[in-house]
């Protein structure tokens, strides 16, 4: 077996919203990376591992996995591919064979092949529905409401569990609801939206389903990809679970701003309340520890309309 290169990075989901972002910041800081997604998915032709960009494999075969990792030595994993909160609950056997076997299938592999550091995209859904007042850190305790919820805790328990173990360096960020171009959502399509369609000419509209004086932790995909790519950098992080650098932002102020930056936008609110996710979190473990700064939610809005926030 090869020794795996320090500069040798695989990501899993790497055709998703983060992944697409993840794979743009580590080749930008000169790590080489091996881009991995389910086959049907994965750029056609790349299937063979000594092929280009992107390669076909479904995490939930782990002998496809043992190939791979024999032919090409990995150094860190960066673990983002999951079936999402919807579908896991409409096909809750695939996504508990996505999300916690291929997980377990990946830990495995790191261990057999001697990978260093397994970062984990986990997310805040594994506090559950907090009351609106609280700001949650990561010593509060978990409380997920859904399987997706439930998945990524037991991951992060296995992820604990192989750092004690066999030494393996598992860190966990726990990211909150991310907006940003391109996010290409099915069910929440404001999350793109509210940036995609400042810069309209002609009358649109976004809805999003919640009240207007619900909360809602938002974070840009750019800040989630460093935040992910810090936590690889690190030459000894600190703790194994972080919660991500999120604002918590108030539906109807994001809509009355929305329609400020551009006024051809309607924005369109729904009565739903935020359940199965914290409405506030203290993400200082992050910031102190990596120097984390976010641009702040409606600065972001702002550029993207092309305008300077006032």
């Amino acid at each position: 077996m090869e020794t795996p290169d320090s500069n040798s990075v695989l990501v899993t989901g790497a055709r998703g919203f983060i992944g697409r972002a993840v794979r743009k910041l580590l080749q930008r800081s000169g790590y080489s990376v091996l881009a991995l997604d389910q086959p049907e998915v994965a750029a056609a032709g790349t299937a063979h591992f000594s092929v280009g960009p992107e390669i076909g494999i479904d995490i939930t075969d782990r002998e496809q996995l043992q190939t791979l990792f024999q032919a090409r030595p990995i150094a860190a994993i960066m673990h983002l591919a999951a079936i999402l909160p919807t579908m896991a609950q409409r096909e809750p056997a695939r996504a508990t064979q996505v999300n916690v076997g291929g997980s377990l299938n990946l830990l495995e592999v790191a261990r057999q092949f001697g990978v260093r550091r397994f970062i984990f995209g986990s997310s805040l859904s594994v506090y559950g529905t907090c009351p609106a007042e609280q700001v949650v850190t990561e010593i509060d305790r978990a409380a997920p409401e859904d399987l997706y919820g439930a998945a990524k805790l037991y991951v992060e328990h296995l992820g604990e569990a192989y750092r004690q173990a066999y030494g393996l360096e598992f860190v966990s960020l726990r990211i909150g609801r991310v907006v940003g171009a391109g996010a290409r959502s099915a069910t929440s399509a404001w999350r793109c939206e509210i940036f995609e369609h400042l810069g309209t000419a002609t009358s649109a509209e976004i809805e999003i389903p919640y009240a207007e004086s619900e909360r809602m932790l938002l974070v840009h995909v750019e800040d989630v990809a460093t935040m992910l790519v810090r936590l690889l950098q690190a030459s000894s992080p600190t703790h194994g679970v972080y919660n991500a650098a999120c604002e918590s932002v108030v539906v109807g102020e994001l809509k009355r701003e929305l329609e400020r930056l551009n006024p051809r936008l309607r924005v369109k609110l729904g009565a739903r309340t935020v359940v199965g996710n914290p409405r506030q979190v203290d993400w200082s473990r992050i910031a102190v520890e990596f120097d984390m700064r976010v641009v702040p939610m409606f600065q972001q809005l702002a550029s993207a309309a092309g305008l300077q926030h006032v």
